[in-house]
């Protein structure tokens, strides 16, 4: 998977000139072969990395991913935790988590990974109210992202983030053609996060799209 919109050459140059991984690059060959028809949802090696760099930046300990899949994105989280740190997954069905599993074993994070499988809502609802989660990861059923959004902001601690996958869509969500239940979601999402006066929030152009969000801590400035 390369990032939407960037020429494949120069995906490729970038790739190269990253650090690889050997797991991740194993675990994205079984998932084609095991689930060729779902193997787009993992995310990129690039993308991964980034946030594995992210967790080790920031220290975050305690990260919240919902939607795990194969557990691409899973790996690179738990990599960057520092010790006694967890990744807590939200996943609605176990037919990816066997994939999963080998793919952190064979990295060594497997006791890092708390994998709960049932619908995230109540998974997220069910987490303590206070602010304790450092960064999350929402990839999951695009019509839920707004949901996920809610419950996770106010338990974020002080310097807390969350990433939002797919938001540019392959480009659907300025389509306007395309009013698909999953376009439509993530192009009211995007609008809905742009117009909060209570959070920050950036769209970067790596992968399918990714929001950075955080809790607007200061007065706003504005050019």
């Amino acid at each position: 998977m390369k990032s939407f919109g960037i020429p494949e050459i120069i995906h490729e140059y970038a790739v190269v000139h990253s650090d690889g991984d050997p797991v991740a690059e194993r675990l994205a060959t079984a998932t084609q072969e095991r689930f060729p028809d779902r193997a787009g949802m993992n995310i990129g090696h690039d993308q991964g990395r980034f946030m594995q760099m992210l967790v080790e930046m920031t220290g975050a300990r305690t990260v919240v991913e919902v939607g795990t899949f194969t557990g691409m994105s899973a790996l690179w989280l738990a990599r960057g935790l520092p010790a006694g740190g967890r990744v807590i997954c939200f996943d609605l069905v176990d037919t990816y988590v066997e994939t999963a599993t080998e793919a952190w074993a064979a990295a060594g994070v497997t006791d890092r990974i708390d994998m709960r499988i049932g619908p995230a809502a109540d998974g997220l609802a069910a987490l303590p109210d206070e602010p304790h989660v450092d960064l999350a990861f929402i990839d999951a059923d695009k019509t839920g992202y707004r949901t996920y959004l809610d419950l996770l902001l106010p338990r974020l601690s002080e310097r807390g983030a969350i990433l939002v996958d797919n938001v540019l869509w392959g480009g659907a969500v300025i389509d306007p053609g395309d009013n698909s239940p999953d376009t439509v979601a993530l192009r009211e999402f995007n609008d809905h996060v742009a117009q909060r006066d209570d959070c920050d929030a950036v769209i970067l152009t790596v992968g399918d799209g990714i929001t950075m969000i955080r809790p607007r801590t200061a007065p706003a400035t504005r050019a």
